[in-house]
């Protein structure tokens, strides 16, 4: 059952948290385990190089009852090798394989839509490289530009506007990474693509035509194909709401929000997205009692 469809799907029938704008978040947590555990990285796992409270400690008692865990970044500034290592480094031992991101689904998109295009990106190395290898050609030549791909890009200047300018008007077509405003660091965050996004439709008139990344359809389908599990059996943890808890929401998915990362309770309170769990932490994802609540689904 998706969520605002007559209540929440999974083992918890108490409700979603508060869901009137302005009004304080009720603090909900599960009850009972799910079949399928979906997780963003940044501010929900980890921040920087270190995990958040109860991080591993969570992942490692899901584990253990033999529950699926995968992970999904809207991050594309490092293949999905990188998040596995880290994750692993961290002490939470994952495959390659449980592991999702924005660069792998624009390039499964492209695949579907737009195979052998030329490719002007507006991004950083590991997305330009990762294109590359699916057998896409990269091009500064706007008369030859297919499609733009904006992204997370920290090397953004001028130059590369102009380039993405003169192609979109020469007929090209405008994709993105991710809607993502920003990206948290220790000690506040980093300009994401969402900017990069902007700069180019004040420029050219011009709307990006697909966003690949949560919480869009692209991303939900990735995810759900991975875990192989339908999405009422399936819980989406993440900090963002208007990317994580919005993916959940449109996939039918129960949603957590741990208040670890991008939102803070005074975000949730004046939200109009509510999640159907609000966390301190991924500690409160597991029942009281290691044996309280069913599995969803049963």
């Amino acid at each position: 059952m998706a969520e605002g469809a007559g209540g929440p799907a999974g083992p918890d029938h108490g409700g979603p948290a508060s869901s009137q704008r302005g009004a304080p978040a009720r603090r909900a947590t599960p009850t009972g385990f799910f079949r399928g555990y979906i997780f963003d990285l940044d501010g929900t796992v980890y921040l920087g190089d270190a995990l958040l409270p109860a991080a591993g400690e969570t992942l490692a008692a899901l584990r253990a009852r033999g529950l699926r865990t995968i992970f999904v970044s809207n991050n594309p500034t490092h293949p999905r090798e990188h998040y596995a290592a880290k994750l692993t480094r961290l002490g939470v031992p994952t495959p390659v394989e449980d592991v999702i991101t924005s660069t792998q689904v624009m390039v499964d998109f492209l695949d579907r839509r737009m195979p052998g295009a030329r490719l002007f990106v507006l991004g950083e190395e590991p997305l330009c490289t990762a294109l590359r290898a699916a057998g896409y050609t990269l091009t500064e030549q706007p008369g030859e530009v297919d499609a733009v791909i904006a992204s997370f890009d920290r090397t953004f200047v001028y130059r590369k506007l102009q380039i993405a300018f003169d192609a979109i008007r020469a007929g090209a077509r405008f994709f993105a990474t991710n809607p993502d405003p920003y990206c948290p660091v220790p000690g506040g965050g980093e300009p994401d693509c969402a900017a990069v996004i902007a700069a180019v439709e004040a420029c050219t008139g011009a709307r990006v035509e697909a966003v690949v990344g949560k919480p869009s359809r692209h991303m939900i389908e990735a995810t759900l194909g991975l875990l192989g599990l339908p999405a009422r059996e399936c819980l989406m943890t993440g900090d963002r709401l208007e990317t994580d808890v919005m993916m959940g929401r449109e996939a039918g998915l129960s949603t957590a929000l741990p208040l670890t990362g991008a939102t803070t309770a005074s975000d949730l309170a004046d939200s109009a997205i509510q999640p159907t769990y609000v966390l301190r932490d991924l500690g409160d994802l597991l029942p009281p009692s290691p044996v309280a609540g069913p599995v969803a689904g049963d």
